[in-house]
């Protein structure tokens, strides 16, 4: 069984103080928004924290409010289907990443930098980053690869990551029930191509991610 504590106990012991996990979810959909979390728990917190994507819906929903009540901080930012196309999904995930890490020290919120501001604010000494990538984080960062499956603070932001984006899809589906995002959350699934033949492109789709898809139709 993986100890999800054994990295964040190293990093301590090296001499590190106070050590965030940094997810995303919403790299791959069609529409919507790319979301990330960042979260610091007390060290050796059992909560059953586990890779968001291993989990169901309702185990999720369940861990987010442990883990917002349970967390020494936590902050979470987005980035906006027109910042991906603009930027491209990978330099937006950054985005979203760093206005979560400002929303946890306390530099963010909805109306400056698309972030969710908690009530607690701490500033970590480093960031550990699901993936092999993290040049553009602004902030002292390790990257862990598959991290959320092995790292107790990553996994713990993948879930408020994936609960948030979740959210934010299920409310763009009474705004436009057309494409059935409560159900695939803008993924591209069979239905959502479906609905795309049917009614074109919307405001929240990433016109990006759909210009193979538009050149096919021609």
């Amino acid at each position: 069984m993986t100890d999800l504590w054994q990295i964040e106990r190293e990093l301590y012991t090296a001499g590190h103080k106070v050590i965030c996990g940094v997810d995303e979810a919403g790299r791959g959909p069609l529409a919507g928004p790319v979301v990330a979390a960042a979260v610091i728990l007390p060290l050796g917190l059992e909560i059953g924290v586990d890779d968001s994507k291993k989990l169901t819906e309702s185990a999720r929903e369940a861990l987010y409010e442990e883990i917002c009540a349970q967390a020494m901080g936590y902050g979470i930012g987005l980035a906006t289907e027109e910042e991906i196309d603009l930027v491209n999904i990978l330099n937006a995930t950054y985005l979203a990443m760093n206005r979560a890490i400002d929303a946890l020290c306390g530099d963010g919120g909805l109306s400056s930098a698309g972030g969710l501001t908690p009530p607690l604010r701490v500033v970590p000494d480093i960031c550990l980053i699901d993936g092999n990538r993290a040049e553009g984080v602004r902030y002292p960062n390790r990257c862990i690869v598959k991290g959320d499956s092995k790292c107790a603070s990553i996994a713990a932001a993948s879930i408020l990551a994936k609960v948030t984006r979740d959210r934010i899809m299920v409310d763009l589906h009474d705004a436009y029930p057309q494409y059935g995002f409560d159900r695939h959350k803008g993924y591209p699934t069979k239905a959502h191509y479906a609905a795309l033949e049917a009614h074109g492109v919307s405001d929240v789709h990433r016109e990006s991610f759909l210009r193979k898809w538009q050149a096919g139709r021609i």
